[in-house]
């Protein structure tokens, strides 16, 4: 993190204190606090206040999951569609083993606690979805998914693993998140090479 400038900071530590306590106990002083940055910066860089740093963590966090797409394809000896969306479900279950349940997806998070209220934070949710889905469907495309299909795959792919994440953190346990990787994988399999 020390790598970032201060503003890459606050949004950085925006997208992990949402991720942990939701948007609305996440204040302007404690990601300035998390960032290690100077409270008086928070004005400087985020004019919008809480609502534009909000946005902004919410699309690096959007940015964050599409990217990580390559990297999971890239651990596959075989990339398959089961396997890719095992890769997705590994990096959860491995967190969750190791540091506990205490953080979810921060775009959900924002999602849930502001979405509502806020249109431009349904926006940015909307758009970080979007940056996340599009990267798994042309993954799945790649692999043989035809494109016609890939993208409803990828939209089930996300909301199925967005779902066992709120499952896994309620019951402090992973059965969730194993459960979709085991029961979708042959599913997502089915789908390459075959049209609809």
């Amino acid at each position: 993190m020390s790598e970032r400038g201060p503003r890459e900071r606050m949004v950085f530590s925006a997208a992990q204190l949402i991720r942990r306590d939701g948007v609305a106990a996440t204040g302007m002083r404690e990601v300035a606090v998390h960032a290690g940055a100077p409270r008086g910066s928070l004005q400087h860089y985020f004019p919008g206040g809480k609502e534009q740093l909000v946005n902004e963590a919410v699309g690096w966090a959007g940015r964050y999951a599409g990217n990580r797409v390559a990297r999971f394809r890239a651990a596959l000896t075989q990339p398959t569609p089961s396997g890719l969306f095992g890769e997705m479900v590994r990096q959860w279950t491995d967190e969750y083993t190791a540091v506990g349940f205490v953080g979810g997806c921060p775009v959900a998070a924002a999602t849930v606690d502001w979405a509502e209220s806020t249109v431009s934070t349904r926006e940015a949710a909307a758009s970080a979805f979007a940056a996340w889905t599009g990267p798994v469907a042309e993954a799945l495309a790649d692999m043989g998914v035809p494109k016609e299909r890939a993208g409803a795959l990828a939209t089930l792919m996300i909301s199925a693993l967005e779902g066992a994440l709120l499952i896994a953190r309620a019951e402090r346990d992973v059965r969730a998140l194993t459960a979709v990787a085991r029961e979708l994988g042959p599913l997502l399999d089915a789908a390459v090479g075959k049209d609809d």
